[in-house]
């Protein structure tokens, strides 16, 4: 039973960085197993097809990386506006370490390979929806806090939280389009500003 976690972690993992640095119209079956070091065979075995890996493979980019990430991040034991600040630094980080590794920008995963998708597999367009839906909830909370401490005036988290989180999607989507990390460290400046502060506010 360990051997088989690790097998199909392994595929999840390696699946989850192809797509993440290539496209998921680029890469194969073949491909995953080969730089997995799994066999075809053991692919089917967990995963009916490449859709299933993918929307797989997006569940598991949640629940090991960005969730804990986002827990950490916004945190209730910090500020509510530093709790951006910390985001924005952390977005920067994240794109410059995997941009040394590979040589390019890859963006958000689960944003690009659901605009990739979108028109074509439902299921993972719905998971990336779902996904942009959970970090726009952490958004809202931070934003809920800000505004009952006064830092942020009342209007509605939910369409602030989903403005927020397309702004980032954008400047991801354009960072990888133009293969330019400068977008991404300053993309703390746009958040401040739809947010109606200043980052010494949130310092």
């Amino acid at each position: 039973m360990a051997h088989e976690n690790d097998t199909k972690s392994k595929l999840l993992q390696t699946a989850l960085d192809l797509i993440w640095e290539n496209s998921y119209g680029t890469i194969s079956v073949e491909d995953i197993c080969q730089r997995a070091g799994v066999l075809k065979g053991s692919f089917y075995h967990f995963f009916p097809s490449k859709s299933d890996l993918a929307v797989a493979a997006i569940d598991y980019y949640w629940d090991e990386v960005r969730r804990p990430q986002l827990d950490r991040l916004f945190s209730v034991q910090q500020p509510p506006l530093k709790r951006f600040s910390a985001y924005c630094d952390h977005l920067y980080t994240v794109q410059k370490e995997r941009a040394q590794r590979i040589g390019k920008v890859c963006g958000c995963p689960f944003s690009s390979i659901g605009s990739e998708l979108s028109t074509r597999d439902e299921r993972v367009r719905a998971k990336s929806q779902e996904l942009g839906g959970r970090v726009c909830r952490y958004f809202e909370a931070a934003l809920r806090d800000a505004q009952q401490v006064g830092l942020l005036p009342k209007e509605n988290t939910t369409v602030k939280a989903q403005e927020l989180y397309s702004y980032v999607t954008g400047v991801l989507l354009q960072a990888r389009i133009h293969n330019d990390l400068e977008q991404i460290k300053t993309i703390s400046s746009g958040f401040w500003r739809l947010l109606g502060t200043i980052k010494s506010v949130a310092a």
